[in-house]
């Protein structure tokens, strides 16, 4: 019972996250929640009886994410283009501010890039995106 209030408060607080990102709509394809952009997927999300799970694309941090026990390859063929599933469960904690920057880091990969532009243009550090990467083009543009 612990582990499904814990995995809740996690889907919830990723599921807010995402939908923060511009353009962003939920859907239910396979009966769990797709966060889609443009019509592509850069979160899927699904929380059953005891555990979490979720697949995001990590074309810079694939490896990184690998290593860690609680990652493998996404399946279909998905994980030979990067994408990541992370499940947890028996108990596991969910590192939710390490899977807020792989949701970041999904959503840059498959968003237009009119779309991400709008998140670079975006201020304070409360704003999905304005990270490192964010704040780098926003200095890059100011030294032009």
């Amino acid at each position: 019972m612990a582990n499904d209030r814990k995995y809740a408060r996690a889907e919830k607080t990723l599921r807010e996250y995402a939908l923060s990102y511009p353009e962003t709509v939920e859907e239910f394809p396979w009966e769990h929640s797709a966060f889609k952009v443009n019509g592509k997927i850069f979160l899927s999300l699904v929380r059953q009886k005891g555990m979490l799970r979720l697949s995001v694309k990590l074309p810079v941090s694939n490896t990184y994410a690998l290593s860690l026990p609680f990652a493998s390859p996404t399946g279909y063929g998905l994980g030979k283009s990067g994408w990541v599933t992370a499940q947890f469960d028996a108990g596991m904690d969910v590192p939710v501010e390490m899977i807020k920057e792989w949701v970041d880091e999904s959503f840059r990969a498959v968003a237009p890039k009119r779309v991400v532009a709008l998140l670079e243009g975006k201020e304070g550090d409360d704003q999905p995106g304005n990270r490192q990467r964010g704040r780098k083009a926003t200095t890059k543009s100011h030294r032009a």
